[in-house]
């Protein structure tokens, strides 16, 4: 398959969002200009990002909002069971793996890691805190997909660096850094000041 961008990623999983909505209210067909406006672009853009991935609907007809919502969790992967590990078991590690949404999308958090004594041993929802020192024979054994990194900016990159030599090739970063991985290791970094910044931005120039 050719290079997706990511913002190409994060507009199915938007349409994937709609699509669901729409089939809880029982309608069964929608059109590209009806999706554009849920997802605040265009119909053209609807049908762009699509073709990337086969042929979908009928002209004069919209699509199917079964079969398309269908055909974006397989694309975007949701028809298989992840299992997650996040490294960091302080507030933001807490809350993670307190999101119910996780699970309903086919993501399953299976551990968390920390050093600190007091941590350790202790669970977060159910979800047993289990000493880093331990996590390179855990990954072997239980081969987790997907790691969640949520520790401090100046241990995120060793700690990477852990993961990847452990064999684990899709890292999400809500550490406040930029990392460094091999070409075959995704990393996706969840910067919220850059967020923030902005919402500042279109604040500050509103017209």
């Amino acid at each position: 398959m050719k290079h997706i961008a990511d913002s190409t990623v994060r507009r199915l999983s938007a349409y994937l969002r709609f699509l669901e909505d729409f089939e809880h209210r029982g309608l069964t067909t929608i059109s590209s200009d009806e999706l554009a406006k849920q997802g605040g672009t265009t119909s053209a853009q609807v049908r762009k990002d699509l073709s990337f991935f086969g042929s979908f609907g009928k002209r004069g007809l919209g699509y199917s909002v079964p079969e398309l919502s269908g055909r974006l969790r397989e694309i975007l992967g949701l028809s298989q069971h992840w299992r997650v590990i996040i490294i960091g078991a302080g507030k933001i590690g807490a809350a993670l793996a307190q999101y119910r949404g996780f699970r309903q999308r086919g993501f399953s958090i299976v551990a968390a890691y920390d050093n600190n004594p007091e941590k350790i041993g202790r669970t977060l929802e159910g979800i047993p805190v289990r000493d880093i020192a331990q996590i390179e024979h855990d990954i072997q054994r239980e081969a987790p997909e997907i790691a969640v990194l949520t520790v401090p900016a100046e241990a995120a990159q060793p700690m990477l660096d852990r993961l990847v030599r452990a064999g684990i090739h899709a890292i999400l970063n809500f550490a406040p850094t930029q990392l460094q991985a091999p070409p075959e290791v995704t990393v996706k970094t969840v910067n919220m000041a850059m967020e923030l910044e902005g919402l500042s931005f279109a604040l500050t120039n509103r017209e």
